[in-house]
């Protein structure tokens, strides 16, 4: 398969091509960046692979693997690189001579010519449409001075460019600019960077930027990448603004007429709701409630859950509505549990993107922010990207409700790790009080941006039945306060279902 002048050549890597608006510019020499383990290698391996499924030959330029260990690579990938060309250093290294095999040698002992022109001889020979040369540290060390060095480099692109193949040359990042003095990045029509991060805790997180693409418009920022069993799979950075939908702003009901009252209605489809409240006060059944609702009249609901499986999440379920295992087997429910010292804040946004726009979910309950909040590096940037994501959510018509919990449980100071309500446009805030003895729940609607709600505060329980929601709590006092007063009777203030 041959691609014209000007068109743009897949990766082969999935999410990158998003990144790169589309592939990366036939003809063109690219340089990929990064320390030992980030992937590089990876990469190189998928763009050829790609082209080979494309019908386009390709070749592999090992200067610093033997083809044993990319051959390793690949097949714990999966691949077989039977049909793709591998070049490798080590006939240049039998040249030197005999007397210097037992000793320890350095790559600039033998001659750089001795080196590339083999290089440019099997390039004619196998003509190829994509090479990836593996790696530059060797050509630069080869070169010893940094004069040889950009005379090696014109050459290179000199000719690539005469045979129009489209070449990714590998570097360590550490090399990179340092010793040719930026020569390199002048060169080249694009500059790929990979990076990774260790945590204290959790797994390795790995992030990508694309920090040059001549004459093409493409996705800026970092993005974040893994390493899986099949290649790299990027995630790109979500940018709200590329996805509006319009679609028909009416209300959602919970299916519980006193809580659709409170909330003058119900809420708003493609608005955000935060639930607030302690620990124990029934957040997560009230987000479920939601999606139960949504559930019976046939809209697709996902729960992303932080702190509790799915198997918890169904016994809970099951014990307050008794058709939640149901729809769970059916698919208009799907409870997915996240764990924050696995899953980047990237790979959270694309599953919840692919939901919505493959799966048509119109509901997402995100459970809860507090966990999420330890797959985020900083606050700022947790501020930023739940900002980006309710935004694309309110513009695709999903109704989303985010849990938090407080800290504490009784008392004045209920304080949260991070302050996202002016995010919200609707907020709920659930409280413990006491009354008779008893310990006791009730909610409120302190906020909501789309209309009217109530300025009243009712008791909120749960039961075998599921959500009830009593009247305002009129002989009650101090309730947000964490202080309160019941003037009131002994007896229950909301009534028996039987």
């Amino acid at each position: 398969m041959t691609v014209s002048e000007g068109e743009k050549i897949p990766t082969g890597i999935p999410g990158l091509n998003d990144v790169l608006g589309g592939g990366l510019p036939r003809k063109g020499i690219y340089l990929v960046q990064g320390n030992p383990g980030v992937g590089k290698t990876t990469l190189g391996l998928q763009f050829l692979l790609e082209g080979q499924a494309l019908g386009e030959q390709g070749l592999y330029v090992a200067l610093t693997e033997t083809r044993r260990e990319v051959e390793l690579i690949a097949r714990s990938h999966g691949w077989s690189l039977d049909d793709l060309p591998i070049w490798e250093i080590t006939p240049a290294f039998k040249r030197i001579r005999r007397e210097d095999e037992q000793t320890m040698f350095h790559p600039a002992e033998v001659e750089l010519d001795e080196t590339t022109r083999p290089i440019f001889e099997e390039i004619d020979r196998v003509k190829p449409a994509r090479v990836v040369i593996d790696s530059l540290s060797e050509i630069r060390l080869l070169s010893r001075e940094p004069l040889r060095y950009r005379r090696q480099l014109l050459l290179l692109k000199q000719f690539f460019l005469e045979r129009e193949c489209t070449v990714l040359l590998i570097d360590s990042q550490g090399f990179a600019g340092r010793d040719s003095g930026g020569i390199l990045e002048t060169l080249i029509g694009g500059l790929i960077v990979l990076e990774k991060t260790t945590p204290a805790y959790g797994t390795t997180r790995r992030r990508l930027m694309v920090d040059k693409l001549l004459g093409v418009s493409f996705r800026e920022g970092y993005h974040d990448y893994q390493i899986k069993r099949g290649g790299l799979v990027v995630y790109p950075r979500l940018v709200a603004a590329e996805h509006p939908k319009a679609f028909s702003r009416e209300q959602v009901s919970s299916a519980v007429p006193e809580l659709d009252d409170l909330l003058g209605g119900g809420l708003e489809r493609g608005t955000s709701t935060l639930i607030l409240g302690a620990a124990g006060t029934g957040k997560s059944s009230l987000a479920s409630q939601y999606a139960v609702a949504a559930a019976r009249r046939g809209e697709k609901s996902v729960l992303f859950t932080f702190e509790e499986s799915v198997g918890t999440w169904m016994a809970r379920a099951s014990a307050l509505w008794p058709d939640a295992e149901s729809h769970l087997r059916s698919g208009t429910i799907r409870v997915v549990h996240v764990d924050p010292a696995e899953l980047s804040p990237g790979e959270l946004s694309s599953c919840i993107r692919e939901a919505v726009e493959k799966q048509q979910v119109q509901m997402v309950v995100i459970d809860s922010l507090n966990g999420y909040l330890q797959s985020v590096p900083e606050e700022s940037f947790l501020i930023l990207h739940l900002h980006e994501l309710l935004t694309y959510l309110g513009q695709k018509g999903v109704t989303t409700i985010l849990n938090m919990a407080q800290y504490g449980l009784l008392g004045p100071t209920m304080d949260v790790p991070v302050d996202v309500s002016y995010l919200s446009d609707c907020v709920l805030l659930l409280r413990f009080f006491e009354a008779a003895g008893e310990v006791r729940q009730s909610i409120s609607a302190v906020k909501k941006r789309s209309g009217r709600h109530e300025r009243t505060i009712r008791e909120f329980q749960l039961d075998t039945h599921g959500i009830r929601v009593g009247g305002p709590l009129k002989e009650s006092y101090g309730v947000l306060t964490g202080m309160p007063s019941y003037r009131g009777g002994e007896g229950p203030l909301l009534p028996s279902r039987e």
